[in-house]
Parts: C-alpha cells; structure tokens; sequence
C-alpha cells in the first residue's frame, strides 16, 4: 500500500512523515485552501526531504503562466491537478513544465456510476495521466473535505491507477484492503488542526496501512 499525506504547512510534520516512511508527500497552491502554502513556504518544506519521497503539487485550475513558475521556483515530482482541467488541459500543462501528472476526480454517488467513473479516467489516461485520485465531492470545495465517498463506485479494472482519498484514518484505512487501488492518500485524518499535522495520527496511519501491505 502506497501512502500519501498532504497538505502540509509546518517544516516539522514534514520531516516526522519522512521518519516515518510515507511514499508521497503533498504541497497545496491553492490560496483558498487552508492548508495552502506560498512558493517560499514550498521551498521550505521541499528541503526538508530526503531522495526518493516523492512532492506532488496540488493545483486548482492553475494558468500555464502560474503553473510554470511555480516548476521553474519550487522542486516538485508531480502535478495533482485538483480542478476542472479537462484531460486535454491537463496534458497540455504537464507538457509545458515535463511533469508527470494525477487528475483528481470528485466523486458524487448522485451523478457517478463505476462506468461512468472508469470512462473519465480512461480520457484522462489516454491524454497521459500516470494516476487517477478519486476524492468525495463537494459542491463549493475542491477536495480537503474529509468526507468519504461511496467506494462501490471505484471501478474493479481501471486503466489507470487509483489513489484513493476522503475521509479516510487510521481508524479505516484498513478497510480498503480489498479494494483495487494502488493507494491512499491522507490530509485530515492526521491533523490536529487544517495545514497542522499529528505526529500521533501520521504513525498510527502508517502502522495501519502498513499492515494492509503485509
């Protein structure tokens, strides 16, 4: 199981996560969010890495001029675009910056059917995506909810693969053992407060999903 937190803010947290042996850790550029941080903060944060723990950039339909300063300013691996990027705007900005990117999609058990969810990220794999995230829909936020979203939805064999997020900690990420993702990908469920993580909460997640690995 491959783990993910996001949404960090504080220089410490950052580095317990990489103590503790996360696969992923990411940044948000999204100023209404309130775990954003600004290109100085991300620099900051960034640093506090060792090699081989990847820094996925979450943007919220960021312009190409935007996007491309923030690559040129800040060391990032991936690009989680988290808006309404359609998968050829996606593409088209992961090719301006040479980055490999995720597109989350926001599910809403009112409108997604598992064919409906496995026809998006077949779009989006065929313009490139290297992951799909599939997150729980909110009508006026881009992800970070920590709602969780019906999982009957995610598809059993998707061409791409899935980074599960929404609502999930400790207390249940062991139950999506059985389900065909690739991994899973935390904010809220290992915080004490939005941007400021737990260290309590980030150890007991990575004990949790690493035995779903075992």
């Amino acid at each position: 199981m491959h783990v993910k937190f996001c949404g960090f803010t504080q220089p410490n947290d950052i580095k317990t996560a990489a103590q503790l042996g996360v696969d992923a850790v990411g940044l948000v550029f999204y100023p209404p969010s309130p775990r954003a941080v600004t290109i100085e903060q991300a620099k900051s944060l960034s640093a506090s890495l060792p090699a081989f723990i990847s820094i996925v950039a979450l943007v919220v339909n960021m312009p190409r001029a935007e996007l491309t300063e923030l690559a040129n300013r800040v060391s990032f691996d991936i690009i989680q675009f988290h808006g309404d990027e359609t998968p050829e705007q996606c593409a088209q900005l992961a090719s301006a910056v040479n980055k490999r990117w995720i597109k989350a999609l926001r599910i809403n058990a009112e409108q997604h059917t598992a064919a409906s969810v496995s026809a998006e990220i077949n779009a989006f794999a065929a313009a490139g995506a290297n992951s799909i995230l599939l997150d729980a829909y909110h009508p006026h936020k881009y992800g970070g909810t920590g709602a969780r979203f019906d999982w009957s939805l995610i598809p059993q064999h998707s061409s791409l693969p899935i980074v599960l997020a929404g609502g999930l900690d400790a207390q249940n990420v062991a139950a999506t053992i059985e389900l065909p993702i690739y991994a899973v990908d935390v904010s809220g469920g290992i915080e004490v407060a939005k941007g400021k993580k737990d260290a309590a909460k980030m150890r007991a997640f990575m004990d949790e999903a690493n035995n779903c690995s075992k």
